[in-house]
């Protein structure tokens, strides 16, 4: 049965790996910092069930590997690697291979959406394929792997190339290939810490009562706001909902909660484009492409924040209450 956790320990075995080239090409504190990062991916399952049997010092030795992640990642310098062939190879590859190239990346979503839908019917032998805990993800981890090996036939290159080209892209992202998972924990950070709360408080004692329109532009409008502060919509989410979305909108005035989460997550996508923090999304692309501005993605991509903000708010404001 395929389950998440090999999911995690393949990433744990690709950032081991990425370590020793690190440390072979004596970038020590890139190797020591995905060497512990392999380490949390590896250990998660067994910090978790200790934790669940009262055993605390795990989780403590975790919460230390983190703190030395954040002291270690200041230090970590890019590094230029030369290119394997010229542009010109590159350029006849690429004609040679025509539409092909895009076998592999679209193997990625359709095998994922394959296993979300059927993977519950799927068995070998009587025995369950897929274990049904975060079943989606066990599917993506599944694609990564089939994608792999459809990248190496069409390009006719062994399976080590990939590795050494994921490599090669870790290193030029760096440290900031793990604002998506610390943006996503913050939202249960701030709700943990009863941010949402606050929120609800505050929202009732300005907010006008009866007035369903200004509350729904509010959460709209929040969920913009603490996208653009936390970078990820998802980290905004629970926020939101917890402090405006459940409290107010849905409880008080009766709006639809499927409608409210859809497309208020899509009022938070329209923050993602307009910050920094979702450096992923803005930062990385602009280093990759070495364009002279570091937010030019960010500054050619508010118009059309905007734009889909005001669709999305009008849509939602016409449906949710329905």
């Amino acid at each position: 049965m395929l389950r998440i956790e090999y999911a995690y320990w393949l990433i744990a075995a690709f950032l081991f790996y990425t370590s020793w080239r690190k440390a072979r090409e004596r970038q020590f504190y890139c190797a020591a910092f995905w060497g512990l990062l392999g380490l949390l991916f590896a250990g998660g399952d067994a910090v978790l069930a200790a934790q669940k049997a009262g055993d605390a010092l795990p989780a403590q030795l975790a919460g230390c590997v983190v703190i030395a992640l954040a002291l270690i990642a200041p230090r970590m310098r890019r590094k230029a690697h030369p290119e394997t062939a010229s542009a010109e190879a590159r350029l006849a590859s690429a004609l040679r291979l025509g539409h092909k190239l895009f076998i592999p990346a679209l193997l990625i979503p359709l095998v994922t959406l394959v296993v979300a839908l059927i993977g519950d019917h799927l068995s070998i032998g009587g025995h369950a394929l897929f274990a049904k805990p975060q079943m989606t993800l066990t599917g993506l981890m599944l694609a990564c792997v089939i994608a792999l090996v459809a990248a190496a036939r069409v390009a006719q290159a062994p399976l080590v190339q990939g590795l050494s080209e994921g490599h090669r892209l870790l290193d030029a992202i760096g440290w900031a290939a793990l604002l998506p998972l610390l943006l996503a924990a913050l939202g249960e950070v701030f709700t943990q810490s009863g941010v949402g709360a606050g929120i609800a408080a505050l929202a009732q004692t300005i907010l006008p009562e009866g007035n369903a329109f200004m509350c729904l532009l509010v959460f709209a409008l929040g969920m913009v706001l603490f996208t653009v502060i936390m970078g990820n919509a998802f980290a905004a989410f629970p926020v939101m909902m917890a402090g405006i979305g459940l409290p107010l909108l849905v409880h008080r005035y009766g709006a639809h909660p499927a409608i409210l989460g859809s497309m208020g997550m899509l009022c938070g996508y329209c923050g993602t484009l307009l910050t920094p923090m979702a450096a992923d999304y803005n930062l990385v692309p602009a280093a990759l492409l070495e364009l002279r501005n570091p937010y030019g993605v960010i500054r050619a991509q508010a118009w059309s924040a905007a734009g889909i903000f005001a669709a999305t708010f009008i849509a939602m404001w016409a449906l949710v209450f329905r």
